[in-house]
């Protein structure tokens, strides 16, 4: 328990110290699939970038530099269809994960209530503890009746479920959120990666019909460009939900900086080393999906996102003892929330050498 933060629940990670030493024990290594985090190497323009303003001594903006928000702006209009971004409402975060943990602070949630999926990355429930907000996990919003939230997440594709919200669902949260005067959020770190569906951003005109009005997308680099180690993200939408952002954060030295700034321009303006790791993660699916129904589990959602959502029918503690003894590491379902209890999220962040390990011992 942290003594400063009592509500906080116990970093999740730390109860798989000894599934995971169970694991390092077997003779051919551990696999470990249990976290999201990118194992291929930084595209070569990228560490280019990085160093290219080396030199550079004084302090960054918390803004960014306006090459980087209009390589933003552009990025998310030949990527994913968002058109008709103001620039200015970008605003670089230092990562996504301190943005998800102080958004409800810095949104002024304290004493209200925030929605978030039911089964959900654990960062949102601990963001609402941290501004003294109460929780409430639903999927839909007719349960929540005519209560009036301070924000409600979403999360398309899901992080750990993979599951792809269609664009009707989008539009149907977006209309009850703006009746209640309720700030929409979305979790899209994921966006770029579909599978058998196709990912839809909040922004986009189809959801939003062009208005962005109490609306936020959170975006990471981590994943789409494997910068995790740079800590590269960033949130845009509503101008003036991004304005007040960008105060408090001035305010508070939030500031991503400048040789990640520039690194995050250079991914934005190129395609090509998206699509390459893309494909990477889907030769991956491509090797772990069938050797695990091959086991016997059952693989739910994953339609887009880098996890295999899985179950054999049992307690979710259950399938990661059962996977350790094979030497593989894997997340219990209970990380997200209490319906996840019979399952367990199987990450594709691997080597192919790692991965294809995985499936020979599923097979043996």
């Amino acid at each position: 328990m942290n003594p400063a933060f009592p509500e906080l629940p116990d970093f999740p990670w730390d109860s798989l110290a000894d599934h995971a030493a169970r694991a390092r024990a077997h003779p051919d290594g551990v696999v470990d699939l249990s976290v999201g985090t990118p194992v291929d190497p930084v595209a070569p323009l990228i560490q280019a970038a990085l160093s290219s303003v080396a030199e550079v001594p004084g302090y960054p903006t918390t803004h960014g530099i306006p090459a980087l928000r209009d390589a933003a702006v552009a990025a998310l209009a030949r990527r994913h269809g968002v058109t008709g971004l103001d620039p200015t409402a970008v605003l670089p975060t230092i990562g996504s994960k301190e943005l998800v943990a102080w958004l409800p602070t810095l949104l002024g949630a304290r004493g209200r209530t925030v929605v978030i999926p039911e089964l959900a990355y654990p960062t949102y429930e601990v963001g609402a503890l941290l501004a003294g907000a109460d929780i409430v996990r639903s999927d839909g919003m007719v349960a929540l009746g005519p209560a009036a939230p301070a924000l409600v997440w979403l999360n398309s594709p899901s992080n750990p479920t993979g599951r792809v919200l269609p664009v009707e669902h989008l539009r149907k949260v977006v209309e009850w959120a703006r009746e209640r005067g309720t700030i929409v959020v979305s979790d899209e770190c994921y966006l770029a990666l579909g599978w058998t569906a196709d990912p839809v951003s909040v922004l986009h005109p189809d959801v939003c019909g062009g208005d962005v009005t109490g609306l936020l997308a959170v975006h990471s680099l981590s994943k789409s460009s494997s910068l995790a180690g740079y800590r590269a993200g960033f949130v845009t939408g509503d101008p003036a939900l991004v304005a007040g952002l960008l105060e408090a954060r001035k305010h508070a030295g939030m500031i991503v900086p400048l040789p990640v700034q520039h690194a995050m321009l250079a991914a934005l303006s190129d395609d090509t080393h998206v699509a390459e790791q893309k494909a990477r993660f889907g030769r991956r699916r491509e090797v772990l999906l069938p050797a695990l129904e091959a086991a016997g589990f059952t693989v739910s959602h994953s339609e887009a996102g880098l996890y295999l959502w899985s179950t054999r029918g049992e307690s979710a503690w259950d399938t990661v003892s059962w996977l350790a003894e094979r030497g593989i590491l894997v997340a219990p379902g209970t990380f997200y929330g209490p319906s996840g209890g019979n399952h367990v999220r199987i990450a594709l962040t691997a080597t192919d050498e790692r991965i294809a390990a995985a499936a020979a011992r599923l097979a043996g």
